[in-house]
């Protein structure tokens, strides 16, 4: 009897270890468990500890959720101008809802696979070979906007999707780089051009602006040659006009008379003198022998000037 109720005892402990092993649940963190009890669903553990009714309820489905990168395969696609690439993606998702993950598809990730490939194909087949390269963040976008709308129902949020690679065939890939050697070296005759015509535009501005500062450099030049003739003419003409009012003050103290005559039958005859000496020819006044006639004339022709020097001075 002993023996009996020893595995009696053991039996039941077993079965009461079974029980919690089945019953007791633990979700772990960023995970969720969906609970049927007999069948259906009854509810979505979250993270932590759990305890189901033995017999009834049990975990059918168990998702993470965290963020999930698919890798999507690559695929030929034709583009609009007939030109056949290979292009392969990643894509990213989040499953928001577990209890619609479950209940709303069989398998959703692949069901998203096969979708982003066929949305994918779409949006290629829309743009040029060329433009492939240039509306990589468009087609993304597009694809995304597709997958959500699609997975919304499953309770999966696409969060976006990543064009990895775009093949074109090798006869295309060589085509297009003999394009843009050509258009390097167009670019290269362009710039090339406009820098000489910029080198002649500057070369001509710079022989404008000389021919300008000479031109101004003359000018200034004469203007100041002008101003300097014109200040020793005015100088000369305030020397003689004051050489003439001291003559004419000279003249009107005692012995200034006899001085000017004396300075001018001087200056007679040297002049006459002079005169002599240039030439062989010499041709002599009549009344050359009365030199006091022509010393009285000059007086009075010099009293005369300096008369009328004096009489304008005061205005």
């Amino acid at each position: 009897m002993d023996n009996v109720g020893f595995v009696v005892a053991l039996v039941i402990a077993a079965l009461v270890i079974v029980v919690l092993a089945k019953t007791a649940v633990i979700v772990p963190q960023q995970s969720a468990y969906v609970v049927e009890r007999l069948g259906r669903y009854s509810r979505t553990l979250k993270a932590g500890f759990h305890i189901l009714v033995p017999f009834m309820e049990r975990t059918a489905y168990r998702h993470s959720l965290k963020e999930h990168a698919v890798d999507i395969e690559e695929q030929v696609c034709i583009t609009r101008d007939n030109v056949q690439v290979g292009v392969d993606g990643v894509l990213y998702l989040q499953v928001l809802e577990p209890d619609r993950a479950s209940y709303g598809i069989g398998e959703y990730r692949f069901a998203i696979a096969q979708l982003a490939q066929t949305t994918l194909r779409s949006e290629i087949g829309k743009i040029d070979l060329d433009r492939t390269f240039l509306e990589r963040s468009a087609i993304n976008s597009n694809i995304v906007e597709e997958l959500d709308k699609a997975s919304s129902p499953w309770g999966v949020k696409v969060l976006r999707y990543e064009i990895k690679n775009i093949s074109p065939p090798p006869d295309v890939l060589a085509a297009m780089e003999k394009q843009m050697r050509a258009e390097r070296e167009k670019r290269a005759v362009v710039l090339n051009s406009e820098g000489f015509r910029d080198a002649a535009i500057n070369e001509a501005e710079g022989q404008k602006q000389k021919v300008i500062k000479a031109s101004e450099a003359s000018q200034q030049q004469q203007i100041n040659e002008a101003k300097g003739q014109a200040a020793a003419i005015l100088a000369i003409a305030t020397a003689t006009a004051e050489g003439l009012r001291q003559v004419a003050d000279a003249l009107n103290t005692e012995g200034g008379d006899a001085a000017m005559r004396l300075r001018i039958a001087e200056q007679y005859i040297d002049q006459f003198g002079a005169i002599a000496k240039e030439g062989n020819t010499l041709v002599v006044p009549a009344d050359l022998s009365n030199v006091a006639s022509m010393v009285a004339l000059a007086s009075r022709v010099g009293s005369a000037t300096l008369s009328k020097g004096n009489t304008a001075e005061p205005s």
